[in-house]
């Protein structure tokens, strides 16, 4: 039996590009890194000290200054907690009691 050689050389397959694999890869990495960022952060639980109702806690219960000057801006901020095991839920604008001077 004789073989026949074709002096015609089948095309070669054309070398696929690596770029859409490695955008892809690094697509999913974004996606998985915002993920973890989001889903990772807990807000750490507060013990419960009452059962059956909410209860609000304040941290710190007294800010003191000393004198301040007129017309110079003063900010504070004040963590509150609910350590009761009840959703705790505010009806009405939470107010600040100012006392010796204004």
């Amino acid at each position: 039996m004789s073989s026949y050689r074709s002096k015609i050389k089948p095309k070669a397959k054309p070398k696929r590009s690596l770029i859409p694999l490695w955008l892809a890869l690094a697509g999913l990495a974004l996606l998985l890194a915002a993920l973890w960022a989001i889903l990772g952060r807990t807000q750490p639980n507060a013990n419960i000290e009452v059962s059956g109702a909410p209860r609000l806690k304040v941290e710190t219960e007294k800010i003191d200054r000393g004198n301040i000057k007129m017309g110079t801006p003063v900010r504070d901020d004040i963590r509150v907690t609910n350590v009761g095991d009840q959703p705790l839920r505010f009806t009405e604008p939470p107010y600040v009691e100012v006392k010796e001077g204004c």
